[in-house]
């Protein structure tokens, strides 16, 4: 039925105009963002659950910084402790030569004294930030360890989170390696005899210390470099669930416009079938 009050064919027209506006404006806005979901009205599971990985990303992300200054901090206490194995290996080298009669034995004592205060001096400046593992007092507060944030772990979607730590122990060559105190001075080969047995232990001591921290320095790289994996794997998985496909939406883009445009075609024509209508009754 036709009608001069009421054009049901214009108004379908209009209807169907503005669901295709909608859905332009929503792909236009998605296009622009580069956000298929951007709030919570889009989709509000999807959105919460990408919320929540993100806030896990950025703790991950500031997890891979406190790596990076853990790494530092036993990388220098490393170094240091593989110079004063070193110096402890010239130190043996010369107390054993201090096994025969006929040498200087107050030069070999000089030599050990002068390397004995430049290992003191290495262990003085094995610090990062004010952390030094090879002091007995790590930061000045008579710690003894470093702990260092290494992960979040959560049980269940929007469970607990939990944290975990690295902890690397000092190795204390301060109190260790007092080779002033507690090495023997030579001045003849009975005094050298007794030192050499006392540096053999201070470098066993020094060996054992260094390949720990070694260990350390290779697990909280080993940690580091999954922590950034972990974070780029989540970061992809966030990207899948929220980001726009660029390609589809082109396509949808363009296949909006020529509906569009068909539509306005169709509320043109709907809205002359009243003039039409009129033109039957005339004469």
């Amino acid at each position: 039925m036709s009608s001069l009050l009421s054009n049901f064919g214009a108004m379908v027209a209009l209807r169907t105009l503005k669901g295709i506006n909608e859905d332009l404006t929503d792909v236009q806005t998605s296009i622009s963002t580069g956000k298929r979901i951007g709030s919570a009205k889009d989709n509000s599971a999807v959105w919460a659950i990408s919320k929540t990985m993100e806030s896990d990303i950025a703790g991950f992300r500031a997890i891979e910084d406190g790596l990076a200054l853990g790494e530092a901090t036993v990388a220098v206490a490393s170094a240091g402790a593989e110079q004063i194995v070193e110096k402890l290996t010239e130190i043996k080298e010369l107390i054993v030569s201090a096994q025969s009669e006929n040498v200087d034995h107050d030069t070999i004592q000089t030599d050990i004294a002068s390397k004995v205060e430049q290992i003191e001096a290495i262990i003085a400046a094995a610090q990062f930030n004010g952390a030094n593992l090879l002091s007995t007092d790590l930061d000045g507060s008579g710690a003894t360890q470093l702990g260092i944030l290494s992960s979040l772990n959560r049980v269940g979607p929007g469970g607990t989170v939990t944290a975990s730590q690295i902890t690397v122990d000092s190795v204390d060559f301060e109190a260790q390696l007092d080779l002033t105190a507690s090495l023997t001075a030579i001045t003849d080969t009975t005094s050298a005899a007794s030192a050499l047995a006392e540096i053999e232990g201070f470098l066993q001591t020094a060996i054992t210390g260094a390949a720990s921290l070694g260990a350390s320095a290779a697990r909280l790289e080993d940690q580091s470099e999954f922590v950034g994996r972990l974070s780029d794997a989540m970061q992809r998985g966030v990207s899948t669930m929220v980001d726009t496909d660029m390609e589809e939406a082109s396509a949808r883009l363009a296949a909006l416009k020529t509906q569009q445009e068909l539509a306005i075609q169709s509320l043109t024509i709907a809205n002359d079938a009243p003039r039409l209508i009129l033109s039957l009754f005339r004469q």
